[in-house]
């Protein structure tokens, strides 16, 4: 059996995801590479790897995947990393800069505008660099790790997971891992994908890894470990519970009624050691 390939996400939220891929002998049955929520949903189309945090919108437009269950990067109130930034007050808003990083988000802010917002905005997609953004739009969605680090005394920001909790009283989910259907043949039988995902997530939450987390990437993010610790332990959220499961198909459902998605999709999980699908 070959090693699968993942495609993670080098944000500060996949830290935690991440502990036993990067501290214990999980890694040895896997290849692992680092990039952007976008490409990682494109290495998985393209077949470049077998397994992705990929955004959740992504699950709408790269076929025959599989969702491993259980884990998620999702929000149960505001997430920070995820904004909306702009010089103008809300109405007034006619431009916004797309940060080409994001798939879910992009969709979340057409839904938020469409449907409740009451407004179309010319939507252009641009690399994250907010003064680049702000110089030629009125406002920018930027998220991950640059976003942390706005300055949010300076703009008018909106904190896209705590409009839509506020506004549909559901979680919002923006990432899970998910495996091409091609890729279970290649796995050996005695893994237990499931398994390893969410242990994995289990040991990286853990109080004394996630001090370790917070002590690495502070220095890295220019943040201080207390914004650090406070993100990874209050304001996102690892579980793809029911709760979240109700807030993702109705972001489905929005997505595809004012058109930032092409359908809500079927979704199919991986269960068991026996790679049942359901």
């Amino acid at each position: 059996m070959s090693r699968l390939r993942i495609s993670a996400i080098s944000y500060l939220n996949t830290a935690p995801l991440m502990w036993d891929f990067e501290h214990s002998d999980a890694g040895k049955d896997f290849d692992i590479s680092y990039t952007l929520p976008s490409l990682c949903a494109k290495a998985l189309k393209e077949g470049i790897a077998d397994i992705g945090i990929i955004p959740a919108a992504a699950y709408c437009s790269v076929p025959d995947l599989v969702i491993l269950p259980g884990v998620a990067i999702a929000a149960r109130h505001a997430v920070r990393s995820i904004l909306l930034v702009s010089k103008v007050p809300l109405e007034q808003i006619r431009s916004v800069a797309l940060d080409t990083s994001s798939l879910t988000s992009v969709a979340l802010t057409k839904v938020l505008f469409a449907k409740w917002w009451s407004a179309s905005p010319d939507f252009h997609a641009m690399k994250p660099d907010l003064d680049e953004m702000l110089a030629t739009h009125d406002a920018a969605l930027l998220i991950g790790d640059p976003a942390l680090k706005i300055d949010r005394s300076r703009y008018r920001t909106w904190d896209l997971a705590e409009e839509w909790i506020r506004l549909t009283g559901k979680p919002f989910v923006f990432a899970f891992w998910a495996i091409r259907r091609d890729a279970l043949l290649q796995a050996a039988p005695s893994l237990d994908l499931a398994a390893v995902f969410q242990q994995s997530r289990n040991h990286g939450l853990a109080a004394a890894n996630i001090d370790q987390i917070v002590r690495e990437w502070s220095p890295r993010l220019s943040l201080s470990e207390n914004d650090i610790r406070s993100y990874l332990t209050d304001n996102i959220y690892y579980d793809l519970d029911a709760t979240c499961m109700e807030g993702l198909r109705l972001f489905y459902q929005y997505a595809q009624e004012c058109g930032a998605l092409s359908k809500a999709p079927e979704m199919h999980f991986l269960h068991a050691i026996n790679a049942a699908i359901v």
